[in-house]
């Protein structure tokens, strides 16, 4: 059976557009320049990059470690190590209860009209 690599492992430097790559060194530039510690600075990527893929995959943490390309576990782990709440991640994902939901819109009333038969 012939390997197909996930969303995970391919190359940033093989698809990304010229104007995201600007974007980031731009940010790059940003952060160094604050004074913004490179282990500081990583670690909050991770965090936001993790929540971005949960959140596609409404806190599915199975389907969110395949596209990142780790096992699930490393995921619970890094989470855990990021002083990430999975808890209140998984929470935030889920539809709120039906009386938090805001209204439905009023379907307009169908006329049902006799074929004259």
């Amino acid at each position: 059976m012939e390997s197909v690599p996930n969303q995970g492992q391919h190359s940033f430097h093989k698809r990304k557009p010229p104007r995201l790559k600007r974007e980031l060194d731009n940010l790059v530039l940003q952060m160094h320049a604050a004074g913004i510690a490179y282990t500081d600075a990583v670690r909050e990527f991770k965090k936001r990059y993790i929540l971005e893929v949960l959140s596609r995959h409404r806190g599915n943490q199975c389907k969110a470690a395949e596209e990142l390309g780790m096992h699930r576990n490393t995921l619970s782990r890094t989470i855990a190590e990021l002083g990430m709440d999975s808890t209140q991640i998984r929470q935030g994902m889920r539809r709120p209860p039906t009386s938090v939901r805001p209204a439905r819109l009023a379907r307009p009333s169908l006329q049902i009209v006799s074929g004259g038969r």
